[in-house]
């Protein structure tokens, strides 16, 4: 049975800095945000500024998972708690949007799998919404029709630079609250979840190399917001022991298509390279033509070939137009970018509940996001065995 997708109401969990993102792509599909939950004085103000009814400090979101206005969740909160959130709002019979990475270890991320497959269970999905970019979709055909011929071999990064001082803090820097791998967990994961999307297959092994350049970092006594500045003088030293940056060799594995088999990746990632802030970039390289394409610049491909001129497709016009409908709301010169690519992912998932479960599933589910978490753990094996590892 077919329902209207803005029948549909949402509960949110976490108010730093991805939550409200959450929160305002959901009011521009026209969903009800029903419920915040947070710190007692986060949560209050996040419901004030958003017009949000229901408030559920103290962290408890347990007694979110409770309110009958909610029919989706939406997981914002630190990685360290993405499962056990997970596995209760599964429990509670709620549908679930998680952010990435699904959790720390592949041991507790096979648990939310396992709950998301049984019968009747509510849909779940993880937040890589570079998958929705309208590029990215673009590529994704491309690739699948044979256009760029036989794909030989991908490069990229994923490089920003809001860590680069010693003097930057959040809590992903530490690995009791995000995991051991923060860099290429963080954000290469968004890179080899785009490269997989757009190929139709999955990275099978890796090798890395991963360094920490700031091994005495600096933190302030209390909590701080994702891209908060903060007084030198208030800070106290630490060890920090996760990764600045990484190299990353990947190795995927057959598409359904026939044009991907046992493709070659090269990804750099890194939070502290000067001047760039989000800059997601990707080359697609095959036996008749290439396509390349950065975040940064979130409308335009660039497409190459050996015997013709090379082209720069922009979105909503020729050749990157009809592969991406339902995809992009703007016509041409009016840019969509990084708030969109999030609209996007929630309308497609919302679109899927709302439907009886009749759409595409295009987003990223469960099992995506475990063998992200696996690849994250051979990542680090990797990088300290110097070998390759299979995931």
């Amino acid at each position: 049975m077919s329902i209207a997708l803005h029948q549909l109401r949402a509960g949110v969990i976490g108010t730093g800095f991805i939550g409200p993102v959450h929160i305002e792509a959901l009011k521009r599909l026209g969903v009800q945000v029903m419920a915040i939950c947070g710190s007692t004085r986060n949560a209050r103000a996040t419901a004030d500024r958003w017009g949000i009814p229901e408030v559920y400090g103290d962290y408890d979101f347990r007694a979110l998972l409770r309110s009958p206005s909610v029919d989706v969740i939406h997981i914002t909160s630190p990685n360290k708690v993405h499962v056990e959130q997970s596995l209760a709002a599964l429990a509670a019979g709620k549908h679930v949007i998680c952010e990435k990475p699904l959790g720390m270890t592949a041991k507790d991320t096979a648990k939310v799998v396992a709950a998301a497959k049984r019968k009747n269970a509510p849909v779940f999905a993880v937040n890589y919404m570079c998958r929705f970019f309208p590029a990215v979709l673009q590529m994704r055909a491309l690739v699948a029709r044979g256009d760029l011929g036989q794909i030989i071999h991908v490069q990229g990064h994923f490089f920003q630079d809001w860590l680069l001082h010693a003097t930057d803090y959040n809590w992903r820097l530490l690995a009791s609250e995000g995991g051991k791998l923060r860099a290429v967990g963080d954000i290469g994961t968004h890179w080899i979840d785009a490269v997989s999307f757009i190929l139709g297959a999955r990275a099978e092994s890796v090798f890395a190399h991963l360094e920490t350049f700031h091994r005495t970092r600096y933190r302030p006594k209390g909590e701080v917001q994702t891209f908060a500045k903060i007084d030198p003088k208030t800070m106290v030293p630490y060890r920090c022991d996760t990764e600045d940056l990484g190299s990353v060799l990947l190795k995927f594995g057959k598409a359904r298509h026939g044009f991907v088999d046992g493709v070659h990746a090269n990804a750099s990632i890194s939070q502290v390279a000067a001047g760039w802030k989000c800059s997601l970039a990707l080359g697609i390289y095959g036996t008749k033509g290439s396509v390349r394409w950065d975040l940064q610049q979130p409308n335009e491909i660039l497409v190459g070939r050996r015997e013709e001129p090379n082209q720069v497709l922009q979105r909503a016009t020729a050749g990157f137009s009809k592969d991406v409908a339902g995809f992009t709301d703007y016509p041409g010169g009016h840019p969509e970018g990084f708030p969109d690519s999030h609209k996007m992912h929630y309308r497609a998932v919302y679109e899927h509940i709302a439907s009886g479960r009749r759409t595409p599933v295009l987003f990223a589910t469960a099992e995506d996001g475990h063998h992200e978490v696996k690849l994250c753990e051979a990542v680090l094996r990797s990088s300290r065995s110097r070998r390759w590892v299979k995931a």
